[in-house]
């Protein structure tokens, strides 16, 4: 039986979307104050169906998808990528898509909470209904992990399948607590640990000893591995590395999932309040006014180091993360390196 809360998240989502057709349900969800997971399960049963699978059957499933148009979001940054799903690799806790310059995802299973499958009415001028078709993944809170949109007609036959795997269950999420900002702790021997990295990789594992959180450990090491730089330091970087062609590596992280586009970059644009990449099969969408730092970090390697620009909400959630593009084995980029120079160098004068 369909409950009262639910027939009114309904109405409000109809009614939304019958305003403002391609009114995103992120946006839908936050004037319901709800998450939009809570939003997309109240439409099971109607264009909303669970699928029962493990995540990594989940994950498993991509690539036989079609083309498709990927899509992660940190809180301030959206990126959407156009393209196949390469083959899944990894283990039982963590799934590797591994495609530099295509679809590249490295997914963190303890994180998926529900799967479900999804078809929005697109707006259209012939009579019959046209039928947007996507995977959406949320973690516990309902908060988005990953979504796929079917960018192929007639829809692939995998879509079809998973469509006939799809139930009513009903997930359960629970509320997310803030993070409480709290005294820096102190780690004595961060220093010397991260001098010792010899792998970038180490560094997750460097955090989790000290019980630090990125950006703690970045003011901890303020002068000697990282620089705090102007906020709208972020923008001139992308800026500086359009107009030279610089090769970048655009990190964005949900709660259970990364996506990563390497490649140049088109001119910054500014729209609606945002700044904006518009590229050919890509897409990042920065709500660059609310971010509350950004950082220079460098972490050593086997290499002679890499270099990273690290932005941070008022929350301390990572935003978005930078690097040069780089292949294993070679040392970081001399051009990315005059860049962050440059942007030193601006910030004095500024």
């Amino acid at each position: 039986m369909i409950s009262s809360q639910q027939i009114a998240i309904l109405e409000a989502f109809d009614a939304a979307r019958a305003a403002q057709p391609r009114l995103p349900a992120i946006e839908i969800a936050e004037r319901l104050a709800i998450s939009e997971g809570e939003l997309q399960s109240a439409r099971l049963g109607r264009d909303v169906w669970t699928l029962p699978l493990s995540p990594n059957d989940i994950a498993a499933r991509l690539p036989p998808l079609g083309r498709v148009k990927a899509m992660t979001r940190s809180r301030l940054a959206v990126l959407e990528q156009t393209g196949d799903y390469p083959e899944l690799s990894g283990g039982p806790h963590t799934g590797l898509l591994l495609d530099p310059g295509g679809l590249d995802l490295r997914l963190l299973y303890t994180h998926w909470h529900w799967a479900c499958l999804i078809r929005d009415p697109m707006p259209s001028t012939n009579e019959e209904t046209q039928w947007r078709w996507s995977l959406q993944i949320f973690n516990q809170h309902g908060c988005a992990v990953h979504k796929c949109f079917a960018l192929e007609h007639p829809l692939p036959r995998p879509w079809g399948t998973l469509a006939a795997l799809g139930t009513r269950d009903t997930p359960a999420f629970t509320q997310s607590m803030p993070r409480q900002k709290r005294p820096i702790p102190e780690a004595p021997t961060l220093a010397s640990e991260w001098a010792a990295m010899r792998d970038v990789h180490q560094f997750f594992a460097l955090l989790q000893r000290h019980h630090l959180e990125r950006i703690e450990a970045n003011q901890l090491m303020e002068g000697r591995y990282t620089r705090a730089l102007p906020v709208q330091a972020l923008e001139t970087a992308l800026h500086f590395a359009s107009q030279r062609e610089l090769p970048l590596m655009l990190f964005v992280a949900s709660p259970g999932c990364v996506q990563i586009r390497t490649g140049t970059l088109p001119a910054p644009q500014r729209a609606h309040g945002w700044l904006n990449l518009f590229g050919e099969q890509f897409t990042l969408h920065l709500d660059d006014a609310a971010i509350d730092q950004v950082w220079q970090v460098n972490k050593p390697n086997r290499d002679g180091g890499v270099t990273s620009i690290e932005a941070f909400d008022a929350a301390g959630s990572l935003v978005l993360q930078i690097y040069a593009e780089r292949q294993e084995g070679r040392a970081e980029r001399r051009e990315w390196r005059q860049l962050l120079d440059e942007l030193g160098n601006c910030e004095e004068v500024a």
